[in-house]
C-alpha cells in the first residue's frame, strides 16, 4: 500500500503542500540532499522513494543499524559508476543517526560532487545526533506524526484496494472500529496497516466482520510512541517539569501518565521530581522535598503500578504548591563567586583555635558568641572572606514560608549593615 504519488501520501500537509518548495522541487526533479526527521511510520522512506521516482533515479537504500562502512563503501562506488554513466542515485540512509562521525564523514565528497542525492532518515534531532559536517550539506525536512483521520483513510484505501490490499477479503469494518485502530496506531501509518492486516485474519473465522470482540484481541497492547532515551522522552520530561513550574496540577498529572504509559523508569521520573522540589519550589513550601522522598520511598517498596499513585499525588501537589527558585540563583551565585575569587583566606576571628600555638597567631581573637549576644546575633561580625565583603546571594521571594523568610532577613540584613556602618565610624 505505499503511495506511488505525491497526491497519494497521507499526512505531511504543510510538506507537501500545493505550491511548497519541497514539492515544487519534486515536480520537477531537483531533489536536493536532505535529512528527514520524524517519528516512526511517518512516511520517511515512502518519500525517499517518491523521491526517486520523480527524480528518474535509482533508488538505493543502507539501514544504519544493519549496514557497516564496507557496505556504504560499496553503495558509493556503485553510486559513481552509474553517475559516470548519466544516470543519478538517491541513496536512503535509515536510521542515519546511529552511523558514528567516520561513517557519516564518508558521504561528504559524494554528496559534494553530486555522486548522490543523499537522503537520510532520523527519528531523533539531527542538531545532536548528526555530525556538523553532513548537516551543513543537507537540508533538514521535519515530519509530523499522521493524525487519526489520515490513518484511518489510509485504512480505508487498504480496505478498497483488492491488488495491493484486502479488498478481495470481503471485510466489514464500521467507521467507529477504523477510527479505533487509526488512533492505536499512535501515528504510525505502517503500525495501523499492521493492525488492520491482524484484525482481518480474525475476522476470517466471525464471517469477515471485524467485532469488537475481534479489535479487544488486536489492540491489547495500546501503548503509545515513547523513546527511553531519545527526542521524545527529553521533549516530555521537559513539559513536565514546565508544567510543574508553571503551577498546572492537570497538565503535569498528564504528562507523567504518558511517560509512565510509555515505560519509563519510575525511578528516574522520582528522581527528577525530586529535583523539582529543591530547584522550583525550595523554601517556598520545605515539606515539598520530604514529600518528594517520601513518595519516592513509597514507590520503591510497592513497586508498579501501585507505587505508581504516590508519584501522581507527588505530581499535583508539586505543581500546586508554592513556587520559589531563590535557593537554586542564590547557589549559582554563590558559585560564581567561588570561581571569581578563588581560594579567599577564613577571617581569623571565624578560625577554630583548638592550640596555643594558633591562639597566639590570633586565631578565633575578635569572635562574638551569638548566643551571648542581644537577640542571639552579633550583627556587626563579619562571615566573608575579608577580601570580599559581604555578599546577598539568597533573595526570598513573597510566596510560601519564604514570605516570613524574607520579611526576617530583610530586617536582619538592615541591622547588620547598620551596625557596620556604626562600627566604622567608631574608628
Amino acid at each position: 500500500m505505499r503511495p506511488r504519488e505525491l497526491d497519494d501520501m497521507v499526512g505531511q500537509r504543510r510538506l507537501l503542500a500545493p505550491g511548497s518548495a519541497l514539492r515544487r522541487a519534486v515536480e520537477a526533479g531537483r531533489i536536493h540532499s536532505m535529512v528527514l526527521w520524524g517519528p516512526p511510520g511517518c512516511g520517511k522512506t515512502t518519500l525517499a522513494l517518491l523521491f526517486a521516482r520523480y527524480a528518474d533515479a535509482e533508488f538505493r537504500s543502507v539501514s544504519a543499524v544493519l549496514s557497516g562502512l564496507p557496505d556504504v563503501r560499496r553503495e558509493l562506488a556503485d553510486a559513481a559508476a552509474r553517475f559516470a554513466n548519466g544516470r543519478r542515485t538517491v541513496l536512503f540512509v535509515d536510521e542515519v543517526h546511529r552511523f558514528n562521525k567516520t561513517q557519516q564523514d564518508a558521504f561528504l565528497p559524494h554528496i559534494e560532487r553530486g555522486t548522490i542525492i543523499f537522503v537520510g532518515a532520523t527519528t531523533e534531532n539531527p542538531s545532536f545526533e548528526l555530525n556538523s559536517a553532513l548537516l551543513s550539506r543537507c537540508r533538514v525536512h521535519v515530519l509530523d506524526a499522521v493524525s487519526p483521520e489520515d490513518i484511518a483513510e489510509a485504512l480505508r484505501r487498504a480496505l478498497a484496494d483488492g491488488e495491493r490490499g484486502l479488498g478481495d477479503m470481503g471485510l466489514d469494518v464500521s467507521d467507529e472500529a477504523l477510527h479505533e485502530i487509526a488512533t492505536a496506531a499512535d501515528g504510525d501509518v505502517r503500525r495501523g496497516l499492521t493492525l488492520l492486516e491482524i484484525a482481518a485474519e480474525l475476522a476470517q473465522d466471525e464471517g469477515g466482520v471485524i467485532t469488537t470482540t475481534t479489535l479487544a484481541q488486536v489492540l491489547a497492547d495500546r501503548s503509545r510512541r515513547f523513546d527511553k532515551g531519545g527526542e521524545q522522552f527529553y521533549d516530555q520530561i521537559s513539559a513536565l517539569h514546565k508544567s510543574v513550574r508553571s503551577s498546572n496540577p492537570d497538565a503535569a498529572l498528564y504528562w507523567l501518565a504518558r511517560m509512565l504509559d510509555g515505560g519509563c523508569d519510575r525511578s528516574y521520573l522520582a528522581r527528577r521530581m525530586t529535583r523539582m522540589a529543591v530547584e522550583d519550589i525550595g523554601l517556598a513550601d520545605p515539606r515539598a522535598l520530604p514529600m518528594a522522598l517520601d513518595a519516592w520511598d513509597t514507590f520503591e517498596r510497592l513497586g508498579s503500578p501501585e507505587g505508581e499513585l504516590a508519584l501522581a499525588q507527588l505530581v499535583l501537589y508539586l505543581a500546586s504548591t508554592a513556587k520559589s527558585n531563590a535557593a537554586y540563583v542564590a547557589y549559582k551565585k554563590a558559585q560564581a563567586d567561588v570561581r571569581e575569587h578563588g581560594t579567599q583566606e577564613v577571617p581569623l576571628h571565624l578560625r577554630n583555635a583548638p592550640t596555643k600555638l594558633m591562639k597566639d597567631l590570633g586565631y578565633a581573637r575578635g569572635y562574638q558568641y551569638d548566643h551571648d549576644a542581644d537577640a542571639g546575633i552579633a550583627l556587626d561580625q563579619t562571615a566573608f572572606p575579608d577580601a570580599m565583603g559581604e555578599r546577598v546571594y539568597y533573595e526570598p521571594v513573597p510566596r510560601g514560608l519564604e514570605l516570613k523568610l524574607k520579611d526576617k532577613l530583610d530586617s536582619l540584613r538592615a541591622a547588620r549593615a547598620a551596625a557596620r556602618d556604626d562600627g566604622r565610624a567608631e574608628t
